[in-house]
């Protein structure tokens, strides 16, 4: 699911019971009978939920709920609910990542082990949702574990800076002034903080900074600051009382000195970056710094007498995107000429995840007849410094020249790196190039073609880097982390995560959902099978791709690996532990089921590399479709879903079914108080027709259980299908025809027909 407060369970105040055993202690005609709404009755017909199961015929399935975990430990009508008419709970968002782990990696299990205890004592399992999945991660602190390494430096070039220079002291301080020219006046009561590195040519005690308005209004004088020969920070707080104050002034006329200023902020009030662009001077200007003489008494420094926190220093900037070939993206490189064609194979060179294979069918006439390009921006000039490497092993023993090319395509010199003799075997291959002037210097170099005509065979590349070295003005050493070492970095983290859950529940939750919504809804490859969620086609700013990261095909094998390790360790008993692979969308008519199918796909290779996988779930958020045509698809693909699934042999779960209702496919979704009772009805035989074919098809040893997502109808201001008729019951706790369908869906039969109403006394 991609929402948070999914369980919409109220908040109607009633005593709580002291257990779940005794059933006939609840009130089962939930909620009184509503004024005016005779057809409602038959409803009271019913039995909970749970005693529809046939326990004999279907001995191991759980009927489950989901819910909001603080409610349930609670002890209100969401404990009784749960325990009258289900087997098993799923909390909706207190067992997932966001809701445990902190900015700084603490995890707080707490809500955790006492939702455990509580189920523990009523009696009810646990439904683990969910060890892996890319939304509600706390991407503050995953980005941290994977950002780049700042390695300060020694001494170097610290870029530019203003200096404020006067040349002859003066009696009178605002002798020598420069101010900056602000665009919109300050918020007159909000307090400002003005930040700034500061040094002089010799120690000087009466610097003053004034507020100053160009309308001609009263001028503050807020204080100043003293300075020595080496680089401080000063901090400098106001609070303007004007209405008008738009310049910050620096007063330093009493002395002949240079005053060096540098990394300048001024923030306050709404906004919510510096007032001061450009308060690092690094484009080589004072823009906005000015006096009553322009430049007679401010000026920029020389390239190197900025402020500098440590020195020199070397970073690598990589220019090539998706270079280990994890991902989709192919901008960084072209395949061309002779035939050549090109496709992702496993493993790649560390024995997992996927190389790019590229084959030249034939001997072509000249080298350059079959090319692999990779190319980058901005061009090459004179005295740019470049690190190439690449993993590489072909069928054949052979050798591949490299040429320099402009753009991808565009010839600028025969040699780029010399040849680069490849065997069957992987291995790296490095080089490091500057550049010097004219075509044989490469200068303009933009791409690098990697001709591969002179052998008719395929060629496999991995981890495939071009990186450009660059200075750094502060003087500090940045360095990326590799894929191997992210890799290395976020499986720890991994790891750490489901040994804190499974601490947490020690071995009472048997059944995990060890990977969520894994399957993106496109093939852009074109290999048949759809491709697994990615930065590459979701939204990075939000979630965490932890695939991207892991691998495709190492991801899935890594969590699990993790949870038998950790669910033994704390005290369950290997046999027990259950996990599953859960997904939406699987009853896709639009495709042919093709996520499903991709789904099963990619569980055959996840298997292949180790992974435990003992069951599939379906999640089924569904809407029943007034159009009848498009109602019959959506029911053939649910035939066909529950086919495709009972084949695989897994246990198979409904995970989080609720049902609203539309016009038409794709459509809006009918709000609860438009849905006319006969539409209630036509959602309950939907319910019905699902939970029907669901004991239909799959067989009784691989029937796990179903789980209704929505307890009660959505409230209007919900984040889930808000306002929506999604629940068994609605917002008063009365029961719905839904609750109808769904139980004579269990049961096999339809346990009341509408009509047959009877007194609600």
């Amino acid at each position: 699911m991609k929402y948070t407060n999914k369980l919409l369970l109220g908040t109607l105040a009633i005593g709580a019971l002291s257990g779940c055993t005794d059933d006939s202690m609840l009130p089962y005609d939930v909620g009184a009978k509503p004024e005016s709404l005779s057809q409602y009755e038959y409803l009271n017909n019913y039995d909970v939920l749970k005693s529809y199961v046939d326990r004999t015929e279907n001995p191991n399935f759980k009927l489950g709920i989901a819910l909001a975990a603080t409610d349930y430990i609670n002890g209100d009508q969401v404990y009784s609910l749960a325990c009258s008419n289900f087997d098993e709970m799923t909390a909706g968002n207190e067992m997932k990542y966001a809701s445990i782990v902190s900015d700084d990696g603490t995890m707080n299990f707490s809500t955790v082990t006492s939702f455990v205890d509580a189920a523990r004592q009523a009696g009810m399992t646990i439904y683990g949702h969910t060890l892996a999945w890319h939304s509600q991660q706390n991407n503050t602190y995953l980005n941290s574990l994977i950002a780049p390494i700042v390695i300060p430096g020694e001494a170097g070039n610290g870029g530019y800076c203003m200096i404020l220079k006067n040349a002859t002291a003066s009696a009178n301080i605002w002798d020598a002034q420069t101010w900056y020219q602000l665009p919109t006046p300050l918020q007159s009561g909000t307090t400002y903080t003005l930040s700034f590195m500061a040094r002089a040519s010799a120690a000087y005690n009466d610097t003053q900074i004034y507020l100053q308005c160009s309308d001609g209004g009263n001028q503050e004088y807020p204080g100043g600051f003293n300075v020595g020969t080496e680089w401080q920070q000063v901090d400098f707080t106001f609070t303007p009382t004007g209405a008008t104050v738009d310049k910050i002034a620096f007063n330093f006329g009493t002395a002949a000195i240079n005053i060096y200023i540098d990394n300048v902020s001024l923030t306050g009030g709404s906004a919510t970056e510096s007032l001061i662009p450009n308060g690092d001077f690094e484009d080589g200007t004072i823009t906005g710094w000015t006096g009553w003489t322009p430049g007679n008494f401010e000026t920029i420094s020389e390239d190197g007498e900025g402020y500098s926190t440590g020195g020199g220093g070397i970073s690598l900037e990589e220019l090539i995107t998706n270079g280990d070939f994890e991902g989709d993206n192919e901008t960084s490189y072209v395949i061309q000429s002779g035939g050549t064609t090109y496709e992702y194979v496993t493993p790649g060179s560390d024995g997992t995840g996927r190389a790019l294979a590229v084959t030249n069918p034939q001997v072509q006439a000249n080298d350059y007849g079959s090319q692999m390009i990779f190319n980058f921006s901005p061009a090459a000039v004179p005295g740019d410094v470049y690190e190439f490497s690449v993993d590489v092993r072909a069928d054949v023993e052979c050798a591949i020249t490299t040429q320099a090319q402009s753009t991808p395509g565009s010839y600028l010199h025969w040699n780029m790196f010399g040849d680069i003799n490849v065997t069957t075997e992987w291995q790296t291959f490095t080089s490091t190039v500057t550049i010097g002037t004219g075509a044989e210097g490469l200068e303009g170099l933009g791409a690098v073609a990697l001709n591969l005509g002179n052998t008719a065979t395929t060629y496999y590349f991995d981890n495939l880097s071009f990186k450009k070295q660059v200075e750094n003005a502060g003087g500090d050493q940045t360095i990326e982390m590799t894929p191997e070492e992210k890799k290395d970095t976020l499986t720890w983290a991994m790891d750490n995560w489901i040994k804190g859950m499974m601490e947490a529940c020690g071995g009472y939750v048997t059944t995990w959902e060890a990977a969520n919504e894994t399957v993106s809804g496109a093939d852009t490859d074109g290999d048949g099978w759809y491709d697994l969620q990615s930065a590459t086609n979701g939204d990075p700013e939000t979630n965490f791709y932890w695939q991207d990261y892991l691998g495709n095909e190492d991801y899935v094998p890594i969590v699990t690996k993790a949870a038998e390790k950790y669910f033994a360790e704390y005290g369950g008993n290997p046999a027990d532990l259950k996990l599953f692979i859960n997904d939406y969308n699987l009853e896709s008519w639009w495709d042919g089921n093709q996520k499903l199918k991709s789904l099963i796909h990619w569980i055959e290779v996840w298997e292949a590399n180790g992974a435990k996988i003992d069951g599939i779930g379906t999640q089924m958020h569904v809407s029943y479709i007034l159009n009848e045509a498009d109602q019959k698809a959506q029911e053939d693909a649910i035939v066909n879903m529950f086919e495709l699934m009972a084949a695989t042999g897994k246990l198979i779960k409904i995970s989080e079914l609720d049902m609203g209702i539309v016009e038409k496919a794709f459509g809006e979704g009918i709000k609860t108080e438009n849905v006319t009772f006969d539409q209630q009805l036509k959602m309950a035989e939907f319910y019905q027709f699902i939970i029907d074919k669901y004991f239909e098809i799959i067989p009784a040893a691989q029937r796990y259980g179903i789980t209704q997502w929505c307890a009660t109808d959505s409230p209007a201001d919900s984040g889930w299908r808000y306002g929506e008729p999604v629940g068994l019951w609605d917002l008063n706790y009365s029961r719905k025809p839904a609750y109808g369908g769904f139980a004579n869906g269990l049961a096999g039969e339809v346990i009341a027909e509408p009509s047959a109403s009877v007194s609600n006394e």
